[in-house]
């Protein structure tokens, strides 16, 4: 688990009130643990991947039941979230990791070759995407990539992850390109583009957006203060980044008086027959003149 996961996953539930907030990691080392204790984490269980959600999901002798299972994880990890849905709520489907990058010919080769590199990186199922209307800069982000990722200590890894699903679309012009990332919904999405204010109205899909040159992912992950627990594998669509909400409920409080249930009970008689339900008619029908 990295540091940054944790501080990312634990303040949210903190923030929203969360009393116990229990951490699943097969090998924290003393960053990971440090973080967890800055954090407030009130349990630690060295256990991972997709046996640690099902341990979350129905408790066993040692790891309690939790409400709600949140953070990223590789495939394993991600389906078993989605097969325990309803078992247990989840955040999200978050893994495993992908960027998304429309460039122009602006765009320096080598910081795209970098930033596309640094979700390779993370998994072979990891995907790093490019989409640019430019084919000359497409060629030199791909000699740059071949150049970066030999220095890369976890080369074998992104390279794997190169081969499986790293992938250039041409597209007609950068509104194209745009969607293009809308279909995919990617994880992050960064506009290295001359002007990205100009394309932020036409991307509708998408976990993270970074504008302009300078606003690396990998800054996101850190220290640019949104949460980098995101939405993977399309399901930007219709999941949001993760937050506070995450960790709030909420329930309905009704009451009605004498005088309000004269006003409306007429209405609900009415509809509760034309629904066939004769016992919501019933219930209505018992308190009239009352």
């Amino acid at each position: 688990a990295y540091p940054s996961t944790v501080l990312m996953n634990t303040v949210p539930a903190v923030v929203a009130g969360v009393k116990q907030v229990i951490m699943v990691s097969p090998n924290p080392n003393k960053y990971t643990l440090a973080a967890a204790y800055i954090c407030g984490v009130s349990r630690v269980f060295r256990v991972g991947g997709a046996q640690a959600i099902a341990a979350l999901a129905y408790g066993t002798d040692s790891i309690p039941k939790v409400d709600k299972v949140v953070g990223p994880g590789n495939i394993y990890v991600a389906v078993a979230k989605r097969l325990l849905f309803g078992t247990v709520d989840i955040d999200m489907v978050a893994g495993p990791s992908e960027i998304l990058v429309i460039a122009d010919e602006s765009a320096d080769p080598e910081w795209v070759g970098a930033d596309l590199l640094s979700q390779a990186e993370h998994d072979e199922l990891a995907a790093a995407i490019l989409v640019t209307p430019s084919e000359v800069l497409a060629e030199k982000v791909r000699a740059c990539v071949e150049k970066l990722v030999e220095k890369l200590e976890r080369s074998p890894i992104a390279r794997q992850s190169l081969r499986r699903f790293g992938t250039v679309f041409i597209t007609e012009d950068l509104h194209h390109a745009c969607e293009v990332a809308n279909f995919i919904a990617p994880e992050h999405l960064e506009l290295m583009t001359e002007d990205p204010m100009a394309l932020l109205p036409y991307i509708k899909h998408a976990g993270a957006i970074f504008m302009g040159a300078y606003t690396t992912e990998a800054l996101g992950d850190y220290v640019l203060g949104p949460n980098h627990t995101l939405p993977t594998g399309g399901t930007a669509r219709f999941f949001s980044p993760l937050g506070v909400y995450d960790f709030v409920k909420r329930s309905s409080v009704l009451y009605v008086s004498k005088e309000g249930f004269e006003r409306v009970s007429g209405l609900a008689e009415v509809l509760a027959k034309v629904e066939g339900l004769g016992a919501h008619a019933l219930a209505v029908r018992m308190r009239k003149n009352r």
